[in-house]
């Protein structure tokens, strides 16, 4: 069984994208062998309404029975629009969406936000994870509109510290890993899981040693990336890094753990 827990539906408006729709990314799955996909879709990130984008992925993956076992749906909620916390319960209660994600650089709110740890804290009490993006495309080939700046993962540690028990996917570790160790640390001690599709996971087996095996899992950030990368990542790890049983684990089994399927 392989799980990607890093994809998408939706537009990006500064690049063109291919297959960005339930049906091109079925089809990318069956070429490589994927059994189910996390999807988000994209337009939320652009939406002043977050809440039209998590509708029209959840009318999607309800217009063909073939979707509905292959796809996992995430919400986009922002946590500072009119309404949210009504978007919350919809995604979770009525749409039964299993997680959510946020995008505070481009929703404009830090992430200490009081309304964003109210957030989490509900996504806590509901038992859904919280999705934190590092970057989605590269800023140094940014168009002139897009954000001039990034996010590290040290940026995002105030948020598991504030909410230390909740669930958090990081994903697309594409800027420094550098920590100061009290950070790390509390990484290492928080239910955390990365995926691999970030361009500072180039050597695969000295990112999941510092963390831990069990904090890692396939993850393609497809159309964005291309969808093989994130799982070449696994394939080409050399015996001596990984055994069958720790390519388990990155292909299903800490997918299957974190999100409870």
């Amino acid at each position: 069984m392989l799980i990607d827990i890093n994809a998408y539906t939706g537009h990006w408006p500064f690049k063109r994208l291919l297959n960005n729709h339930c049906e091109g990314l079925l089809e990318r799955m069956k070429e490589y062998g994927v059994d189910l996909s996390v999807i988000t879709n994209l337009n939320g990130v652009f939406y002043k309404n977050t809440q039209s984008a998590n509708e029209e992925l959840y009318e999607e993956i309800r217009s063909k029975r073939a979707y509905k076992d292959r796809f996992l749906p995430f919400a986009i909620i922002n946590p500072i629009y009119a309404g949210w916390k009504d978007d919350f319960k919809t995604c979770v209660k009525d749409f039964g969406m299993k997680g959510i994600r946020v995008f505070p650089n481009y929703h404009d709110y830090t992430i200490t936000d009081p309304n964003l740890v109210e957030l989490v804290k509900m996504a806590r009490d509901h038992d859904v994870a919280v999705g934190l993006t590092m970057r989605i495309v590269d800023s140094r080939q940014r168009s002139w509109m897009d954000l001039a700046t990034e996010w590290g993962l040290k940026d995002y540690v105030p948020l598991l510290r504030e909410v230390p028990d909740a669930r958090y996917m990081l994903l697309n570790l594409s800027t420094g890993l550098a920590l100061p160790e009290e950070d790390e640390a509390t990484l290492k001690n928080a239910n955390v899981l990365f995926d691999t599709s970030g361009r500072h996971i180039t050597h695969f087996a000295k990112v999941f040693n510092r963390f831990g095996k069990e904090k890692f899992a396939f993850g393609s950030h497809f159309p964005v990336f291309d969808y093989y990368t994130g799982l070449l990542r696994i394939e080409s790890l050399r015996k001596e890094e990984a055994d069958e049983a720790d390519r388990a684990l990155f292909r299903q089994g800490n997918a299957q753990r974190f999100l409870k399927l």
